[in-house]
């Protein structure tokens, strides 16, 4: 995936600026895709240049103007385009898989404190998604319709898709801790 899908998703989720792009990346979708600030406005400026972005200024009271992006036709067709393109699966480089495997050759011990620094951070990571999964998904409280019957509303493809995404981090999250505390147990054993 280039920066520009991700960026053209995030613009078509909402409208903004620059700068609230790159927090938005920061927030959310930089959790499965991550760009500094620089190439996020060095990559918006080639979109509005090739036309797959529309920016209009937007006047603000004691500061400087912004940008405000949004996508534009020949954005649209360009994430269509790639939406329909076949990607091949990814393949996982792992770093600390790598140390793991290589402690045989040195002092596994010597690597426990690696490993819980990362189980940390991948149970910071999770409690970040849990709280944005109770934020912004909160459980649906309608009574379930009867079977066959249409549910109250129709459902929000933007919604739910982001949700999907959102339960797939959260379960990448517990897998890895599962898997880190193996790693630890085994690690202790030494």
């Amino acid at each position: 995936m280039a920066l520009e899908h991700a960026i053209l998703v995030s613009l078509l989720e909402k409208p903004g600026s620059g700068y609230e792009l790159a927090r938005r990346f920061e927030r959310s979708i930089g959790y499965f895709w991550t760009a500094t600030h620089q190439q996020i406005y060095r990559v918006l400026k080639r979109m509005e240049n090739d036309g797959w972005v529309a920016a209009r200024e937007v006047p603000q009271q004691g500061r400087p103007d912004k940008k405000e992006y949004s996508v534009a036709d020949l954005g649209h067709a360009a994430l269509s385009s790639w939406l329909h393109e076949p990607i091949e699966p990814e393949s996982v480089r792992h770093d600390l898989a790598v140390k793991i495997r290589g402690a045989a050759f040195d002092d596994p011990a010597g690597l426990v404190r690696e490993v819980e620094r990362h189980r940390q951070a991948h149970t910071d990571r999770l409690t970040h998604y849990l709280a944005g999964e109770a934020r912004d998904f909160p459980p649906d409280h309608e009574p379930a319709a009867p079977q066959g019957a249409e549910p109250a509303t129709p459902p929000d493809p933007e919604r739910e898709l982001q949700h999907v995404v959102l339960r797939g981090g959260i379960a990448y999250e517990r897998m890895m801790i599962a898997w880190l505390d193996d790693v630890l147990a085994t690690l202790h054993r030494f």
